[in-house]
């Protein structure tokens, strides 16, 4: 018997080379767990047929003592990343029967290893929203309140996580989308340095935010599937190398940096204040220092570049070249037509907000002052990092709310104000669960959320790991 909710990557590995069970058998019992709740979490949009083949191959390589990290091991790819002769759709009417015709380079370093892919997950359609309800396919539910959103973009890769129908997932982060989902599902996730996983075959939404990053149960976990994935690739010439920025090691007497001013101010639960203070207490006890910092808020700067990167990615939406085709009197007609029974509501809200702030008259207003506080917060942020080693902040603002009480876009914006700044900056930055908030009954879990400096992914792993060792302690 194949205990999922214990397992994890590491375990797994261990069990498949002394052959415990077989990759076969741990597939066929994921596949059964999907079977059983799938139905109600509505987290994977399509489970694929060809699962037990993949895990077949698997077993044939580990038969001649082959023993690599993901070899065997069932993960769920969110449905913006290209896997090469599967759908994928972006969870858009617009891309409902693409077919991709190659791997992205992620998905391609993980057939290497012998992954096994489970399928592909519901998400906020081309990646624009927080919970998953932007979704042309239903709104996935959190597995730990089945009346509340899992969070998002990457929603229904951390519910596939957190309700053991998945080992590990990969999702995308733009201003938080695996980092958000990963706090309210109770899992782990990770926002990787900007450049640091090839974004080819990744659907653009944010080009100069976007990026590919796992969610696992564990910061292990995490690692594996991230020292799989990174690296430059010729396919992505933002990607960096090893050297761009210098290593970054653990210490004991590591100094973390909090911006009291923007936790203690409007909006932010009290549960997640207590929460968050009980964890800054136990991090003093292991003996880091706490120093006041300060940080703006930048969700404005943030929305204005996502607004504008968004329109531009997505105008190749046009109905002639990509996607959904509507026939009009005309090519106009044509355009209107195809986006309008494309696109959902929030999408098309940021394709309109997008067009005005880089139109004639508003570009130097909204996106070129955008861009140069930008790079002044930059240069804020080096300095910041010249005093201390690492950021810490709560992951959201609030716990996890119910389906369909955000209605107005506003607010959930506002619930992404600890987590777009890294994507702004391009910093690495982990969700780790911190605890839980009882409301009406049911525990919904709540996330912390640490930033290092570019290039301090191995930083992030350290203090994840010591964090995990203290957080249920007393």
């Amino acid at each position: 018997m194949i205990d999922l909710e214990k397992l994890t990557i590491i375990k797994a590995r261990k069990a498949l080379d002394s052959k415990e069970f077989s990759a076969v058998d741990l597939a066929s019992v994921y596949l059964a767990e999907i079977k059983k709740k799938n139905g109600e979490l509505n987290a994977y949009l399509e489970v694929f047929s060809d699962v037990l083949e993949q895990a077949k191959a698997a077993d044939a390589r580990i038969a001649k003592g082959e023993s690599l990290p993901l070899l065997g091991i069932p993960l769920a790819i969110k449905d913006n990343i290209l896997i090469k002769g599967k759908k994928a759709s972006s969870a858009s009417k617009m891309l409902e029967n693409y077919v991709a015709s190659y791997d992205a380079t992620a998905i391609e370093k993980l057939k290497k290893q012998g992954a096994v892919f489970l399928g592909r997950t519901n998400m906020d359609e081309f990646a624009l929203g927080g919970s998953t309800e932007n979704s042309a396919y239903g709104v996935t539910k959190n597995p730990h309140d089945m009346r509340r959103v899992p969070g998002g973009t990457s929603g229904g890769s951390a519910a596939c996580v957190a309700s053991s129908m998945a080992l590990a997932a990969l999702g995308s982060d733009t201003g938080g989308s695996i980092r958000l989902p990963s706090a309210f599902c109770g899992v782990v996730g990770i926002k990787p340095t900007y450049g640091r996983v090839s974004r080819s075959g990744l659907m653009a939404a944010v080009s100069s935010f976007d990026v590919i990053g796992p969610i696992a149960k564990t910061v292990e976990d995490a690692r594996v599937i991230y020292e799989v994935i990174k690296g430059q690739d010729l396919l992505d010439s933002t990607t960096i190398s090893e050297t761009t920025y210098p290593k970054t090691s653990f210490k004991k007497d590591l100094t973390i940096g909090v911006p009291w001013d923007l936790i203690n101010g409007e909006g932010v639960n009290q549960n997640v204040k207590d929460n968050f203070s009980e964890v800054i207490k136990k991090l003093e006890k292991l003996g880091f220092k706490i120093k006041d910092i300060k940080l703006p808020n930048c969700l404005a700067l943030y929305y204005i570049i996502n607004f504008a990167e968004v329109s531009t990615n997505l105008a190749r939406f046009d109905g002639v070249r990509y996607g959904l085709h509507k026939n009009g009197k005309n090519l106009f007609e044509d355009y209107m037509l195809s986006k309008g029974a494309g696109f959902g509501k929030e999408t098309r809200r940021r394709v309109l907000l997008g067009a005005y702030v880089l139109s004639a008259g508003y570009y130097d207003a909204y996106y070129g002052k955008a861009q140069k506080a930008r790079e002044a917060l930059r240069k804020e942020f080096k300095d910041i990092y010249s005093e201390i080693d690492l950021i810490l902040t709560p992951t959201c603002p609030i716990p996890a709310w119910k389906i369909g009480e955000k209605s107005d876009a506003l607010s959930m914006y506002l619930a992404d104000i600890f987590t777009v700044t890294a994507n702004i900056v391009g910093i690495p930055a982990m969700s780790l669960p911190s605890g839980f908030s009882e409301i009406e009954g049911k525990k919904l879990p709540l996330g912390i959320q640490f930033m290092a400096s570019h290039g301090g992914e191995d930083l992030l792993f350290e203090i994840g790991k010591k964090f995990d060792e203290i957080k249920d302690s007393p």
